[in-house]
């Protein structure tokens, strides 16, 4: 089975990539989910976030927004020194804060309807070799402004391209892979 080239590094990958990366996430909770760890890769493999997943679902309180918003400098420390995650402790800040302004666009709507009214309709990049994949695009440009001007923290147009892949906002299978 041909799958797209960056995932066939091991198992752990191939099921990322068989299994999550690039469909639409069922609720707002695995967004943000997906919105923290995205954010938390910013400098590193994806494949590091991906290996210390379930120790941030359990550091991060199953990536309960409204439990992280309350995080004060206690549960920092914590964090801090807990090795089954990342210890940046700007991004340790920064995902409180940004737990903090998901709860207010989501007070009137869904997380998911804010990130369509910006990057629009699921478009189908063609990709042939990782060359031509793209790192970020207008609309993750956009998508990082409004994210930046609504409180978020670490989420740069990259990044923002990385959650849009990762959650099904574009398709960026390779053309040879049987998931395009």
């Amino acid at each position: 089975m041909q799958r797209c080239e960056w995932c066939t590094k091991d198992d752990l990958y191939i099921d990322y990539h068989d299994n999550e990366w690039g469909e639409t996430k069922a609720n707002d909770q695995m967004l943000f989910e997906c919105l923290c760890l995205e954010s938390f890769q910013a400098g590193l493999s994806w494949y590091t976030i991906l290996k210390k997943r379930e120790g941030f679902r359990r550091a991060f309180d199953g990536f309960d927004a409204h439990k992280m918003a309350e995080y004060k400098e206690d549960k920092i420390q914590e964090l801090l020194q807990d090795v089954e995650i990342v210890r940046h402790r700007g991004k340790i800040e920064a995902t409180i804060g940004n737990a903090q302004a998901f709860l207010k666009i989501t007070e009137n709507q869904s997380f998911d309807a804010f990130v369509k009214n910006i990057v629009g309709e699921k478009q189908t990049n063609s990709i042939d070799t990782m060359a031509d994949a793209l790192g970020k695009t207008p609309k993750s440009d956009m998508l990082s402004k409004v994210f930046k001007n609504a409180g978020f923290k670490f989420v740069g147009s990259t990044t923002c391209y990385s959650l849009m892949q990762a959650c099904g906002y574009v398709n960026d299978h390779m053309n040879n892979c049987y998931k395009k």
